[in-house]
């Protein structure tokens, strides 16, 4: 609609012009002395015309001339963006591929241009790291620090790079620098979890996975173990005294003293250092939140002969055991509990109550070494002789 609109007033505007030049008697007198010249209205008219577009076209002429030098160099400029940014991808699909040589060229290339410098530093750093150049992976970091905006970023790659490089103590000062700047987020905590883990920082480990429960970014199977090992290595530091070792525990969060792992090492801890009561006390509180069997043997261990406590211990067994009958684990201790008291009839009833029960080869073989002491004990060597017997047999098997 609107070409047919615009065709109508364009022949409009000729049939206008065509009827008013016929009818136009119009004429125009140029003198220059001593000559003149006489033209029509209508010539006159077409030579303006003519006049001013030769003058617009030479005025558009010499401005682009003018600027001729400006497009080249906007050119170029484009031109080097262009195969920069094709450069940027080619190393990223490199990078993706596994491909870390033609990666590293590529970012090489696409690193030329200064919007690209910086992260196509970064890819390379990861390209040299994966093929085994740390030299060159450090370079290409030393040039990604050149550009202020990319800080986490090149942070973050490098304590990745430093980690899986088996440096977490270089990684953790990467991590401190993070730390530093404010970042917080899931992945940045993840790393720091594992440099601290790979350098043995386990309190800094114990509160990053804390902190990461928190968000919910961990899984649980792994919340678990870290805290294990965390738990493991703390508890087991053959630095602690006894003082230490009570204030470090007291220090630990009171949901998490009565897990089975963490009160099973602790209570191991506590009778390492001779702290039978306290190791005697947590393990009942733990049991007391839940069943388990490595609580069940931290406790027998915990008893001490001619403790005022061991009788207590029996009898608080004894409780148990009326509540969970079958439980092999729970017979063993109270048979070691009475051996140690030298209660004989009630140690070997509970022993042989416990071998009965038992269902796996380690258990059944503990039950034979006790039995066996206790018929030693009893000056039964025939009897003692044939449970060793049994207990080599099930350590064989």
């Amino acid at each position: 609609m609107r070409i047919f609109i615009s065709l109508v007033i364009l022949f409009a505007a000729a049939i206008g012009l065509a009827v008013g030049a016929r009818f136009n008697p119009g004429n125009v007198v140029l003198f220059y002395p001593p000559y003149r010249v006489d033209l029509s209205l209508n010539f006159f008219l077409l030579l303006l015309v003519l006049v001013f577009v030769t003058l617009y076209l030479m005025l558009n002429a010499i401005r682009d001339a003018q600027r001729m030098p400006q497009r080249v160099a906007a050119y170029r400029r484009e031109k080097r963006e262009r195969e920069g940014n094709q450069a940027m991808r080619d190393a990223l699909k490199a990078l993706f591929e596994g491909r870390f040589g033609h990666a590293e060229k590529a970012a090489a290339r696409a690193s030329q241009g200064p919007d690209n410098a910086g992260l196509s530093a970064l890819i390379a750093a990861r390209a040299a790291h994966r093929l085994g150049h740390p030299e060159r992976r450090d370079t290409w970091l030393t040039k990604a620090h050149q550009d202020g905006a990319l800080k986490t970023a090149r942070l973050m790659t490098a304590i990745e790079l430093l980690i899986d490089e088996r440096q977490p103590e270089t990684a953790l000062e990467a991590v401190n620098e993070l730390q530093a700047t404010g970042t917080r987020h899931i992945h940045a905590l993840r790393l720091a979890l594992k440099a601290n883990q790979r350098s043995q920082n386990w309190p800094e480990v114990l509160r990053l996975v804390r902190l990461l429960d928190k968000r919910n970014a961990l899984h649980p199977a792994l919340s678990r173990r870290l805290r294990e090992l965390a738990y493991e290595h703390l508890l087991s530091d053959s630095s602690h005294d006894a003082e230490s070792l009570r204030r470090m525990w007291s220090g630990i969060p009171s949901d998490e003293q009565v897990q089975p792992y963490v009160a099973a090492r602790a209570a191991a801890a506590f009778n390492a250092k001779g702290l039978h009561e306290d190791a005697r006390r947590l393990v009942e509180k733990a049991l007391a939140k839940e069943w388990d069997d490595r609580l069940v043997r931290a406790y027998g261990e915990s008893a001490t002969l001619g403790s005022p406590s061991l009788l207590a211990q029996i009898e608080r067994c004894e409780e148990w055991a009326k509540a969970r009958p079958g439980d092999a684990e729970l017979e063993l201790t109270l048979g070691t509990l009475c051996l140690r008291q030298k209660l004989w009839g009630k140690a070997q009833r509970h022993l042989e109550q416990a071998l009965s029960d038992a269902l796996d080869a380690v258990t059944v073989q503990r039950v034979h070494l006790k039995l066996a002491q206790l018929h030693e004990a009893l000056n039964q060597p025939e009897e003692a002789a044939e449970h060793y017997r049994r207990c080599a047999l099930a350590t064989a098997i």
